[in-house]
């Protein structure tokens, strides 16, 4: 019997408040309480509590036959304890129907993994240790920050002890293979490789709500005869995507929660698929072949690669500053610089300051607070030239900061900065997962 794995990631960074230069040495709070307050309550009240409530709903209407799994950051975990613990008590009910599987991350939905293994180690055990705290769970499937894969991160996953990684379906891996079977790492055949079938996810995520599609609207019925329509050897279709697709990317208005509400029963009506988790999907089939990734690949954008958040000037410098770091944090033992160390390490600090205004262009924009990626980028370097005088003072060192970039390139294209401006919440066709 064929199956379906839907994953979905949840994620909010913590949000740097406007830090001017002035404040460098004298204004430790780095932080904007009421930015990462009020959106997420936004988030929650809109998707999150909503669609927790339509899966709990599923899942006691059909039992073991629905199934799902999701990745909640460290970061996502922190602000619902703090600003709505209402929406971390409806994720825990929903661990307790042992119907759906939370999944292993890094902490802080950082970059690490591209940088320093130790840290790596460090965010992904803080990881573990929260989801046990709240869900009780014991990851054995990872997903690294924003799908990101190579070989040689799925040695280091493979050491961690989990028997599973998530990651996209992209073209320059897979060629003319399909993303519809179990696969396995090229240096580690024990750790199982499920990959996304981003067409079938993107239809949902990104352009659901789309009237200018050709196959707008969207039905439940419409999709699983797509589903129907694969070749019956394909064994597995693994739909990924940002849990914030339900009610913030695409709004009620647009008719996503009946089309997910309705799901089951069309599937289950129609087709012979059933509803697996990704651990359950790894210990069903069998990996049909390795997957070579010599290089990082991510879910981001046309070009699946590293460029959303490592592609430029900007974001090169910030990220060589901050990891610059690592040796003199790790030897403090000081919570909180450790604390900010980790929270801005969050990939969402490079990300604003990427130039990439191309085909993915309004994407960057609907995810950004800023007015432009210099703007975004002084911003942390204010920060972080802060954090580095605190670290100086601990460890008694003088330390070395870059704050002045270099004029901003991006790699393989030339672009011009463009103002931000507000997207329709259901707009974006290709966003950055």
């Amino acid at each position: 019997m064929r199956s379906i794995c839907f994953y979905f990631q949840v994620h909010q960074p913590v949000r740097l408040r406007r830090y001017r230069f002035f404040e460098i040495g004298k204004n430790h709070q780095y932080y904007d309480d009421h930015a990462n307050r009020t959106i997420m309550q936004k988030v929650a009240a809109k998707g999150y509590l909503p669609t927790n409530q339509m899966l709990l709903d599923l899942i006691r209407e059909y039992g073991q036959q629905f199934k799902v799994s999701f990745s909640v950051t460290g970061t996502a975990l922190v602000q619902m304890e703090k600003y709505s613990p209402q929406t971390l008590e409806s994720f825990q009910k929903l661990a307790a129907t042992g119907c759906v599987e939370f999944l292993g991350e890094t902490y802080a939905h950082s970059l690490c993994s591209l940088r320093s293994k130790d840290e790596f180690v460090n965010q992904v055990g803080l990881h573990r240790e929260k989801i046990r705290e709240h869900f009780g769970q014991d990851p054995t499937v990872f997903r690294n920050t924003e799908l990101i894969y190579s070989d040689d991160i799925s040695e280091m996953v493979e050491e961690m002890g989990f028997k599973a990684q998530l990651t996209e379906g992209a073209k320059q891996i897979l060629g003319w293979k399909s993303p519809n079977y179990l696969y396995c790492s090229a240096r580690r055949p024990k750790l199982k490789l499920l990959l996304k079938n981003y067409r079938l996810s993107d239809d949902i995520a990104f352009r659901f709500s789309n009237r200018d599609w050709p196959d707008w609207p969207l039905t439940s019925e419409k999709f699983v005869g797509w589903l129907n329509q694969l070749p019956p050897e394909e064994e597995i279709v693994n739909l990924f995507m940002d849990y914030e697709t339900f009610g913030e990317h695409q709004w009620a208005e647009t008719g996503i929660f009946d089309f997910m509400r309705h799901l089951p029963k069309a599937l289950f009506s129609n087709s012979t698929y059933k509803f697996l988790t990704p651990s359950e999907a790894v210990d069903s089939f069998n990996p049909v072949g390795p997957i070579h990734v010599p290089f990082p690949i991510s879910w981001a954008d046309e070009e699946r690669d590293l460029t959303a958040w490592l592609g430029n000037d900007l974001q090169d410098d910030a990220f060589d500053s901050l990891y610059r770091l690592e040796t003199l944090i790790r030897n403090t033992g000081d919570k909180n610089l450790l604390k900010d160390w980790e929270y801005l390490q969050t990939s969402d600090h490079f990300y604003y300051m990427c130039t990439k205004f191309f085909s993915d262009g309004d994407v960057h924009k609907y995810f950004n607070p800023y007015d432009t990626p210099y703007e975004a980028f002084i911003n942390y370097m204010n920060v972080l030239s802060d954090f580095t005088l605190r670290l100086e003072k601990t460890v008694s060192l003088p330390l070395e900061i870059k704050v002045q970039p270099k004029k901003a390139v991006v790699k393989k294209k030339s672009v011009k900065t463009v103002k931000s401006k507000t997207i329709n919440g259901a707009e974006p066709v290709v966003r950055k997962k």
